[in-house]
């Protein structure tokens, strides 16, 4: 019987002074837990769970299991910076990716960008304006029950929105399944791959994002061909998506990507109930323990909707940047929105906060 080990924060610190140095700092970010939960799964069901600080902890560590200790150190993994051509993407602190949909069916636009290339461009540069480090483009709707897009389309309508961008200077990703697209993209002036099938839709895309050396985000969907959203059976929604994305990333290294070139995301909304997506976004700090960056693109989902009298895509603001905070204190790195000044507003805050906690040298003993 398959025996797994977990090992998660449940108590975050604003600084570790807080704790008389009794916390940890959090993917080389500005988050600091100070008491994990190590829980061990058999078969598929929890069987044990035990609480540490980290003073405990560390005494306990030469005795744990080889996947404790390396979870321990990947919690405390500094990420290095993703290269964009000639803009660089720290990991160091909170970034925001702009959300640009070229689709006629998008859940939050509605297709307003996609024949509209002046439109899409003011949005583009008011999204950077705002603080955008990165923009997203993409080409097809992943929303349930979404219609298939055929390559030939998705090429026409993200491919001259990437090179609008990347005239402008724009770090940008590609939000694509198709190799034939992520090659397009990247010879129009794209930076980084995000697949939200996590390079499982074609047999040919980890081979591709291997050859082409970029940066690639990998997401968790739980179904497989052009429906994403279906064959959802999760034992522990939180400890299922995090051993599938440790596995991804294990395969995309396996077949050629750079461990530092790889970012993970949790997949809200895809496949998933309200209280699946919950649980994943209140357990976010044990994702760090895979050693890969996050993003969280939570941003208008459904779920704030379904917490809020089925309040429509544009009026899930308020939802969007309480979702982006759950984030950041998670020591998420990069948050996928559509929203880009309210959020960038919002971390400025958070920022703020913490910069101060961290400077408040009256929590030090005396």
């Amino acid at each position: 019987m398959s025996q797994s080990f977990y090992l998660r924060p449940i108590a975050l610190a604003d600084s570790p002074q807080s704790e008389e140095g009794g916390a940890v700092r959090l993917a080389g970010g500005l988050v600091y837990a100070s008491r994990f939960a190590l829980i061990e799964r058999e078969g598929g069901k929890i069987v044990a769970r035990q609480r540490y600080s980290v003073a405990e902890l560390k005494v306990a560590l030469p005795d744990m299991p080889n996947a404790v200790r390396a979870q321990w150190d990947d919690l405390q993994r500094s990420h290095s910076a993703l290269q964009c051509g000639s803009r660089t993407i720290r990991l160091d602190q909170p970034q925001v990716a702009g959300i640009l949909n070229v689709t006629p069916d998008s859940m939050s636009d509605g297709g307003q960008f996609m024949d509209n290339p002046d439109l899409a461009n003011a949005h583009a540069a008011t999204m950077a304006e705002a603080g955008a480090a990165l923009i997203d483009v993409g080409g097809e709707s992943t929303r349930p029950g979404a219609a298939a897009v055929w390559e030939g389309d998705e090429l026409k309508r993200v491919i001259p929105a990437v090179e609008r961008l990347a005239a402008m200077g724009i770090a940008i990703s590609i939000d694509t399944r198709r190799p034939a697209v992520m090659e397009a993209a990247l010879a129009a002036g794209a930076h980084i791959i995000n697949d939200v099938s996590a390079l499982r839709h074609d047999p040919r895309s980890l081979e591709f994002a291997a050859r082409a050396g970029v940066p690639v985000i990998l997401m968790h969907a739980p179904g497989e061909g052009e429906d994403l959203h279906g064959g959802a059976a999760y034992g522990d929604v939180v400890l299922d998506v995090f051993d599938w994305l440790k596995d991804r990333r294990d395969a995309a290294i396996v077949a050629g990507i750079p461990r530092e070139k790889i970012v993970l995301d949790p997949g809200i909304g895809f496949g998933k109930s309200l209280a699946d997506n919950l649980a994943l976004i209140n357990a976010l700090p044990m994702f760090h323990a895979i050693g890969q960056p996050l993003m969280l693109g939570a941003s208008r989902k459904r779920m704030i909707g379904a917490l809020d009298n089925e309040a429509g895509a544009h009026q899930r603001l308020g939802g969007s940047v309480a979702l982006a905070m759950k984030g950041l204190e998670a020591g998420v790195q990069l948050l996928r929105v559509h929203d880009v000044r309210d959020t960038v507003q919002a971390i400025r805050v958070w920022r703020g906060l913490r910069d101060a906690a961290l400077t408040d040298f009256s929590q030090l003993p005396t």
